[in-house]
């Protein structure tokens, strides 16, 4: 172990289930504290966003533009948060993330509440905190293995992928439906400031981190070092594969889930309102739970990259039943399902870059990662409106449902996946 952690005999660890595991190191409890109250409130924020758009008369086309200037915040943000992530220190990086998003998170809020809020702020404040988002996980992902041992990161990102559905999908979520029907969406952001705050907190107490261990190419130009983390890229067959399938998965399914959803709700199913449109967020919450707990409680497939990408696929064709049904908890169901099938194959992506990805190059192929598969997310949510409007919500989400395993299929053939999971057993897989 580094960082000081204290180590355990064989039998106090078999003494602690294995999805807790990561839980016995104090730094971790902080971290992960931290990420709770972050993600719950960024489901307070994104569901509020809604009913914002909403109670100014908007549909899907004006909710596109605000989503649309989060995702390119994000992606104009992806490649600088990773080179930062491996050459600062993360925690600090972390703080900083947070402590922008409560500023605007706050902002909102106020405005808000003061009936001040025009829709070109709230599209500047989205934008801001998508590209705070691209800072975060990269180092958050990179200073997992600082703290924890190797074999406690299949764990370790089970637990952020049960974290994310509860606090982002289910609890989040939940809370701004409340809050909206009770008083307005400017409340919902107010709370969300808060929870932010609460984030920054856990980090501040955090016992000052490592440096970041040195390797060749420290010193070197930042844009020398992305260079490097793109050859990384493009050499490396799995993770080009991976990244190339999430690229189109992402544009496929992230501007109808987030843009088009709220309107299925409302439109399709007989009694569409905000609690509604909640319970289905919170049923992919729910079983984004299940799966990352089953998989992180299980080892990792032999067949890791062919079962990943068949979960992200497979998982997929439930979403064509949104454009069949129009009863809510159908489409609750739907999500539920993808809500699992997702987190599983999340959790062994996060697994996978951590174990065969060497360290000093994690964040900015962590980074690499959130920008690939995210560079097209901006086109997903600019277009999921017009689409939706033009074709139809229900066509739309019977295409979302058919497309993504025939990607994963062709990922998995193309690029010759079990031969390179046969050659590469990940248990035997050194850093």
């Amino acid at each position: 172990m580094t960082n000081g952690a204290v180590e355990y005999s064989g039998e106090q660890v078999r003494a602690w289930p294995k999805a807790l595991r990561p839980f016995r190191r104090r730094e971790y409890r902080m971290l992960t504290g931290s990420m709770a109250m972050s993600l719950f409130a960024s489901g307070l924020w994104l569901v509020a966003v809604v009913f914002q758009v909403m109670a100014w008369g908007g549909g899907p086309a004006r909710l596109s533009v605000v989503a649309t200037s989060s995702s390119i915040g994000v992606v104009l943000s992806a490649l600088v948060g990773g080179v930062a992530a491996d050459r600062m220190s993360r925690q600090r990086l972390l703080r900083i993330v947070e402590l922008v998003r409560v500023v605007g998170a706050g902002l909102a809020g106020v405005l808000a509440l003061a009936g001040w809020l025009q829709f070109w702020q709230l599209v500047i404040v989205a934008f801001a905190l998508g590209a705070a988002e691209a800072f975060y996980f990269p180092a958050y992902s990179a200073m997992l293995p600082s703290l924890l041992h190797p074999d406690e990161l299949l764990a370790a990102n089970g637990v952020e992928g049960s974290l994310r559905p509860v606090a982002q999908q289910a609890l989040g979520p939940a809370a701004a439906g409340a809050l909206v029907a009770v008083f307005m969406p400017g409340a919902a952001f107010g709370v969300a400031a808060l929870a932010y705050g609460l984030a920054l907190v856990f980090l501040l107490f955090m016992k000052p981190e490592a440096p970041v261990a040195e390797g060749p190419g420290d010193d070197e130009s930042v844009l020398r070092q992305l260079r490097e983390g793109f050859t990384f890229l493009f050499r490396t067959g799995w993770l080009f594969a991976t990244l190339a399938f999430s690229i189109l998965y992402v544009t496929l399914l992230v501007g109808p889930l987030e843009v088009l959803l709220p309107f299925a709700v409302r439109d399709i199913s007989a009694s569409g309102g905000p609690k509604d449109y909640a319970f289905v967020l919170a049923a992919y919450g729910v079983g984004g739970v299940l799966g990352s707990v089953l998989m992180a409680s299980w080892r990792l497939p032999r067949r890791y990259l062919t079962v990943m990408l068949l979960l992200w696929g497979g998982g997929a064709i439930p979403m064509a039943l949104i454009g069949i049904t129009d009863r809510v908890w159908v489409m609750a169901a739907v999500t539920f399902v993808d809500g699992v099938t997702n987190a599983a194959a999340l959790v062994i992506w996060g697994t996978l870059l951590q174990r065969r990805v060497p360290t000093r190059l994690l964040g900015r192929v962590s980074s690499l990662d959130f920008f690939v598969s995210l560079a097209l997310m901006p086109v997903s949510m600019a277009l999921a409106g017009p689409v939706g409007e033009s074709i139809g919500i229900r066509p739309t989400f019977i295409l979302v449902g058919a497309l993504p395993i025939v990607l994963a299929l062709t990922a998995i053939v193309a690029w010759r996946l079990p031969r390179d999971e046969k050659a590469h057993p990940l248990s035997a897989t050194t850093r």
